[in-house]
């Protein structure tokens, strides 16, 4: 049972309302991650602007890997959940590329770059080596998409986090 309340959407504070609206249009239900934001409508409007600016960050593919690799750092149960179903369900992830993307890797070869940087950068806090920079660097990533992942690594550390303090009851079915 979660630790922070999961408030029904038409409870939620009116101003988080806007953004739960967004999210039930686009998704079809709120999912209890959202709704755990909405007590706060200062953190759902913080997370609505970094999600809304980093989907035009690299592609979906790489940004659904990075999320299951850092989940699989942060052992968060939600977002592990939530991202091999929308892996799955919307990225077209198979089910032995998600498996692949918690442990840091891929059979695409620029991905597998791209996922085991942010892995890295997910274990290490952010302190990669040169030689971690280059190597994703040698596969194509630019600086302005190194920072990116970077990026992409600490939002999903910003929901793995409230997800674990919260205790999120996980309502994304197994594939």
């Amino acid at each position: 049972m979660s630790r922070i309340s999961t408030p029904e959407p038409q409870l939620a504070p009116e101003a988080s309302q806007p953004t739960l609206n967004a999210i039930k249009a686009k998704l079809g239900s709120v999912p209890n991650f959202f709704r755990v934001l909405s007590n706060s409508p200062a953190v759902i409007g913080a997370h609505a602007g970094l999600n809304q600016g980093l989907s035009k960050a690299l592609d979906v593919k790489t940004r659904e890997r990075i999320a299951l690799a850092v989940a699989a750092v942060n052992g968060c149960e939600y977002c592990n959940a939530a991202h091999t179903f929308t892996g799955y369900t919307f990225s077209k992830l198979s089910r032995e590329e998600i498996e692949r993307a918690r442990q840091g890797t891929s059979e695409e070869p620029k991905a597998a770059a791209a996922v085991a940087f942010a892995r890295k950068v997910a274990e290490t806090r952010g302190k990669v080596s040169n030689a971690d920079i280059d190597t994703v660097r040698a596969v194509g990533f630019t600086d302005a998409q190194v920072i990116e992942i970077v990026a992409v690594v600490a939002e999903n550390f910003f929901t793995n986090l409230i997800n674990n303090v919260a205790a999120t009851d996980v309502d994304f079915p197994d594939i």
